[in-house]
This record gives structure tokens, sequence and C-alpha cells, in this order.
């Protein structure tokens, strides 16, 4: 680690001389919006070696109930690699729900964090912004929060700039008009170009998954929105059309110099990669098409049962992408080496939809369900949601909450019983992934009773929160 400043020089700087994880900080959701022991921060070991190894050693209450954290990010990251007196130290926490934005001191116990300041609603309200979502940190020191909406729950793609010092809003970064719905957001310094994708509107995603509204253009997006990062100007809209209804998670490649990168579509569950022309606008192709089945019985909703891809996750060698099916139920890894043919090198079921004993049933079609997954006695209730991976690229850790709302829709169980983290064991060199059967972080037993397991961050930093500037 360099002594001024935080974070790595490159991406593999970061692979191969970066410490091996050793905690895990997991925002979790108490899913009774009634109760008023509501949300937490757990800090989770990790450490083979520690005597307190997958065990929730120190659990952050954010002191509301009906928060909804979701995402979270950094104050700092390698973008201010070399920039004296930055030290990442601060976990920001953005509460979908409630629209507070918390602010976690890391830096002065890691295994101990406590609460460094809080941020009201109000204070995103004086601009119209409501619903934070995902945060990443300037390489000038600022922090920038996206919004999925408005006051009134409509849709609404627009930035808040937070001062890194003393976390207070600045004013929002957009200028001139607005995308109409957000999500996810990278950044690209050097080729001066800002993504972000966009859900939907809050007011219908709040309330749970209505198959009929993912037709509605004013319920869910189906856009990918490009800025010119310096101008901070809305420049290109790309319509993906139905197949990419409701374009989640959004990733540029980890090599500040290469300007292209993917984008993982919930509903029809596909990934795009999107790409820089020679004219310097922006194209995007689907490269992944997970196959939805016909499916019949279980009470479910839709004629087809898809993938549900609502994750993707980049080594820092840009070798592997690594998605989710959260209703099927399996993680994937793809060898991504040829960008526009993504080759697909690894599989692992976590539970789903369509196990062995599911009521719900392919039809139509030869389809061999997956048997239920079992680890330490406890059955993986709900899908593979949420991943985050290691820094060398060797261990994939995978989280079970979505949205409690949506969670308490599609996986009741699930919510009943609490979430869960397992690990699974990468081959980096030649593909392929195995489960960890003696991993297991088991949050349907807390003192707060069964919470949903979203997020996970490692304290020095990430391969969907690291983002690096090209010299």
């Amino acid at each position: 680690m360099p002594s001024s400043g935080p974070g790595y020089p490159t991406p593999l700087d970061a692979m191969y001389k970066g410490p091996r994880e050793e905690i895990l900080y997991v925002v979790c959701i108490q899913p009774n919006a009634d109760s008023k022991k509501g949300d937490f921060l757990a800090t989770v070991d990790i450490n083979p070696k520690s005597s307190t190894y997958q065990q929730i050693i120190h659990r952050l209450h954010m002191g509301k109930n009906n928060d909804e954290i979701h995402h979270s990010g950094w104050n700092t990251c390698s973008s201010c690699y070399g920039c004296k007196g930055m030290v990442r130290d601060k976990l920001i926490l953005p509460c979908m729900e409630s629209d507070r934005i918390v602010v976690v001191d890391t830096g002065k116990n890691p295994k101990a964090p406590a609460i460094h300041k809080i941020l009201e609603a109000s204070e995103m309200h004086a601009f119209n912004c409501a619903t934070p979502h995902t945060i990443h940190c300037l390489s000038n020191g600022d922090i920038m929060i996206n919004v999925l909406g408005d006051t009134d729950g409509q849709g609404k793609c627009d930035f808040l700039l937070l001062d890194g010092k003393t976390f207070k809003p600045k004013g929002t970064w957009t200028n001139g008009r607005l995308a109409k719905f957000g999500y996810d957001f990278w950044y690209q310094p050097f080729f001066d170009v800002m993504i972000s994708s966009g859900w939907g509107a809050p007011k219908n995603f709040k309330t749970g998954f209505v198959p009929a509204q993912i037709i509605d253009p004013n319920a869910y997006g189906t856009a990918l929105n490009f800025y010119c990062w310096s101008k901070r100007e809305l420049i290109q809209t790309i319509d993906l059309g139905p197949d990419g209804c409701a374009p989640l998670e959004v990733r540029f490649v980890h090599n500040p110099k290469e300007c292209t990168g993917f984008v993982a579509c919930a509903v029809m569950s596909n990934v795009y990669r999107f790409y820089q022309k020679e004219d310097g606008t922006f194209a995007a192709d689907k490269v992944i098409d997970v196959k939805g089945y016909k499916v019949t019985g279980g009470g479910w909703p839709m004629e087809y049962l898809q993938g549900f891809v609502s994750d993707l996750v980049i080594s820092l060698d840009d070798k592997y992408l690594y998605l989710n099916n959260w209703l099927q139920g399996d993680v994937r890894q793809y060898d991504i080496t040829d960008r526009a043919n993504p080759k697909l090198t690894g599989q692992v079921y976590l539970g789903g939809q369509l196990t062995s004993d599911s009521p719900i049933k392919v039809v139509e079609e030869e389809f061999t369900p997956p048997e239920p997954v079992i680890i330490k006695g406890k059955r993986l209730k709900g899908g593979p949601q949420m991943m985050q991976l290691s820094l060398d690229g060797k261990r994939l850790y995978a989280s079970n909450d979505l949205y409690s709302v949506w969670d308490r829709q599609f996986y009741p169980e699930a919510v009943q019983e609490g979430g869960w983290i397992v690990k699974l064991d990468i081959d980096h060199k030649n593909g392929g992934m195995k489960l960890d059967k003696n991993f297991l972080i088991d949050f349907g037993k807390t003192p707060d009773g069964p919470v949903l397991a979203h997020e996970m961050r490692f304290p020095g930093g990430d391969c969907t929160s690291d983002i690096w500037m090209a010299k």
C-alpha cells in the first residue's frame, strides 16, 4: 500500500500485490418494516486463520426503521492514488426508502465501525432528488451519488455531489437535460465519458414487480446513457429495446485505456457490451443471452421464467466476467478475453426457482433441475444476487437479497429464514468455479432476527468500487 493516497496505481497492481481479504462489510436489511431494530452494517470475519472465521463480529445499527440500505461506496478509492492526505476510511450508505445517507467511519476501528455523520432526507430533497443508489468517489475528492427519482417517485437520473471532507451536499452534477431513469454508473476520464443505466420509476418498482409494467415506458427503462465527463452533459442515449429492459449493473473494464464495458439487463436476462466507435459515438451489442424457460405450476405469474441477471463483476485483469441469475439460481463465469464473444467457462447453482423439488416445472423441453443446495445444515433459499470478487480473482462471494419488497414477492421463505453469503473458489488460470461447502455466513440467526444480506465491500477496495485514472 502507498504511504500517500489510497488504493493502487493500476488494476494489476491491486490484483497481484493487494492483501487477501480478512473483513467483509455487508449491508443488512431488516425485512420487517415495522421493526424498530432497523438495518445495520455487519462486519464479517473472513480470515481463515481467525478464531471468529465466518462469524458476524459487529453490527452497526442505523438507528431508524425502513431505511432499506442498498448499495455502498467509499469516500475515496484508487482514482485518488498518490493524493497526499486522502485515506479510504469512510463507507457511504444510501438508504433507498428513507432517503437518508449514512457515513460510516471504518478507519478508527475497522472491525467495529461507527457512524460518522447522517444526512437526513431533507438535504437531498432540497434538490428534488430521492432514492439514492450508487456511490463513486471522484479524483478531486468529491463523492458522487446517483439518484433514481424525484421526491414524487417519478423516474429521474441525476447525480448528487458531496464534499469529500464535510460530506455536505454541493449540488447536482448534470448540466442540461437529464436521463429518464437511473440506477448504476461508471466513469472513464481518459475518454471523457461516463455511462449510466436505468431501472425504472421508484413509484413502480418500490411496490413490487408487476409483469404488465415492463412494457410501460414510464415504468421501466431500456436505455444506456452516455455523458461528456468534462462538460457534465448527456450526449447520447442508446435504447436497447425490449430485450434490454431494466439495465442494472454497468461496468467499464478496469483498464482505464480501454473504452468498453458491459451492462446486465435484468428482466429478459441479457448482457450487452458497449464500446466507443471510431467516430467517438457509442454502440451496444447483446453478447450474452440467458435462456428463459416456459414453466407451469407454483403460481408463477409469467409464461416464462427468466434468469434475472441483476449483478455482474469483472476481474481486475479484465479476463473474466461473472453474472448471477437470481430467479434460475446460478452464477456464471465467462471468459471475456474476446470482448465481443464471451465464452462460458463456469456455472454453479445456488438455489433458485427451478430446483428438483420446486412446484414450478419446465414444460415443452428437456431440463434437468438442479438439486437443492445445503451448506452446514442450511438450505439455500432464494437465489444468488450480489457478488464480490477477491482482488486476486480467486474467491467469489455471493449473497441472496435483491430488494426487500421483491424478495418477499419471489422468495418469501428466504425472507423468513434470513439471508446468506457463500463462497465460490475460482480457477482463474483455466476457468471454472467450485462451491466451498465449508463456508457459510448465516444471517438467519442474528440478535435482530432474520435479516437480508445485500452488497459487500472489502476495507481495502474491491472490483466493483475502484476506478483507475490513466496517465
